[in-house]
């Protein structure tokens, strides 16, 4: 009888982490290191240009930006101690903090800031965000002025309530703030020369990446929260291994290579509950796993055919079996965690066989197939699609799953080439974002689920107002027209699951499924 083959994947995990373990050094003098794992490595240093997840979360230890956010996604000072709004809405002061010094002792003046943000506005650096800052975009940045050395003017061509929480974005980078130095005579990139806790060391591609303590960090006097407040690197370097097997990586930490290890999956967390020497820290997250719709369906356009499937699930029933306990069921496009997320986000879908079954006969659905993507990179993902495949199948709903492969998926949604999919979409930090990654023209962005101008109009509004109550009310409308118009079926948003090795202190898990090291010791 031939034994099993380990796949690829995890024979590339496993001589990861023994070339891991061959390569930590002994920890002599005083020295205290982390160790943790990335799942792939980062694809470059400049913050928000060359980018993927993985890069943001290693940058928002070197780099920071004026603004951040906290961990209720309100914003935050950071390099900035505080600003000022003209009375058009269209003026933003910021004061800057005094003190403030780069990795290479530089202090930090306003015309640092005007440099950085005017380099970010320069195509050629190619930022992600740029095109937000454009005439399409939330608001345009007419101009960059420095009234004083610790003050920075910026003035945007309209009023936006998204202009704060922009710079503030992860995947912006959070419009870091570094010195010239990062860039060498030619223009090109060297390394970051940011303000952050710790600095780049080594980095090995393919290996791992280091970050070392910067002594010369005066943290903000604030609690840590979010990306926002203090920051002290209470180790003298964190290692980032680059561990593509999630069973490598667990294997590393019950094994003490690792100290650290996120982005655990549930059957990882059922593995290592009771063992006395790794602690788990399970925080909800922003992230969203639901049903999507093609709305222009033959079949599912009908909407009593869409909404029948809502009222067949128990979702209750659907994320307790898929989640173990670490999600609860929310129907809104809004996460649990949003301070927008109140008494109307709460009302969604309450099973009722008898109704949906009444709407089936009344649509004249009589069995015809309907296909459901999904995917196995996420368990989670393929797990919910059975059993909304069962409780649909309960009412006469006849759901066929076919699986991909998470780039085939991907593709396959950009495109809106499907009749019906479950999907998993990463955390927005802000409520019209959330909406605006499902709402849109189908006609111009197939990827958009959810084709009402109407909804469009209100998104677009609550992206212009920053009057948090008349924001409510846009954000409630759109709730109750999204669970009428039921262009998906929002199951659950996720949760941040780390395994930590016990003599690991001060970790802390937030909304956005990012790890932070600073405030973090090994005892």
């Amino acid at each position: 009888m031939n034994a099993r083959r380990p796949s690829c994947v995890m024979m590339a995990g496993l001589m990861a982490l023994a070339a891991m373990l061959a390569a930590a050094p002994v920890r002599a003098g005083a020295e205290t290191l982390l160790r943790t794992r990335l799942n792939a490595d980062i694809r470059s240093t400049d913050p928000g240009t060359n980018r993927d997840a993985n890069t943001d979360g290693v940058m928002a230890h070197i780099v920071e930006g004026l603004v951040a956010f906290r961990d209720d996604t309100s914003i935050g000072p950071m390099l900035a101690d505080g600003w000022d709004v003209s009375n058009d809405g269209k003026t933003y002061t910021f004061h800057l903090r005094e003190g403030v010094k780069f990795h290479n002792g530089a202090v930090m003046t306003s015309a640092d800031v005007v440099w950085s943000l005017k380099r970010w506005l320069d195509p050629a650096t190619q930022w992600r965000c740029l095109s937000e800052f454009s005439a399409s975009g939330i608001a345009q940045i007419e101009k960059i002025e420095a009234p004083d050395t610790q003050a920075v003017a910026i003035t945007l061509d309209r009023p936006t309530a998204l202009f704060l929480p922009t710079l503030a974005r992860p995947d912006c980078g959070q419009a870091a703030i570094i010195h010239h130095d990062s860039i060498g005579p030619d223009g090109k990139w060297i390394a970051p020369v940011g303000t952050g806790p710790f600095k780049v060391g080594d980095w090995k591609r393919g290996q791992y990446i280091d970050l070392v303590r910067f002594d010369g960090y005066v943290a903000r006097s604030e609690p840590r929260s979010g990306n926002a407040g203090a920051k002290t690197a209470d180790v003298d370097r964190v290692r980032f291994n680059i561990i593509p097997d999630s069973s490598a990586a667990k294997a590393g930490l019950l094994s003490r290579a690792l100290d650290v290890v996120s982005n655990l999956s549930i059957p990882d967390l059922e593995d290592l509950k009771g063992r006395p020497d790794v602690q788990l820290s399970v925080t909800p997250a922003l992230g969203l796993t639901g049903i999507l719709f093609q709305t222009r369906d033959p079949l599912l356009k009908d909407v009593r055919i869409r909404r029948a499937i809502a009222l067949s699930l128990d979702t209750p029933q659907i994320v307790d079996a898929v989640m173990e306990g670490t999600a609860r069921a929310n129907n809104s496009a809004l996460p649990i965690g949003s301070p927008f997320y109140g008494e109307a986000e709460a009302h969604g879908y309450t099973q009722n066989v008898v109704e949906a079954k009444r709407l089936l006969a009344q649509a004249g659905y009589h069995g015809q197939p309907i296909k459901m993507i999904a995917n196995k990179r996420y368990s989670y993902v393929f797990d919910s699609a059975v059993l909304v495949q069962a409780m649909a199948q309960s009412v006469g709903i006849n759901i066929e799953i076919e699986v991909l492969d998470w780039a085939a998926q991907l593709d396959r949604y950009n495109r809106g080439d499907y009749q019906s999919m479950a999907f998993t979409y990463s955390a927005r930090l802000d409520p019209s974002l959330s909406f605006e990654m499902l709402t849109g023209p189908k006609a111009t962005q197939p990827r958009k689920v959810w084709d009402n101008p109407e909804a469009q109009a209100m998104m677009q509004q609550s992206m212009m107002i920053d009057d948090k109550a008349k924001r409510q009310e846009l954000f409630d409308e759109m709730h109750r027209r999204f669970i009428d118009d039921v262009p998906m079926i929002v199951l659950f948003n996720g949760s941040e699951i780390a395994g930590l090795r016990n003599n690991v202190k001060g970790y802390a898990g937030w909304l956005f499924a990012q790890p932070r090291f600073w405030g973090v010791s090994i005892r």
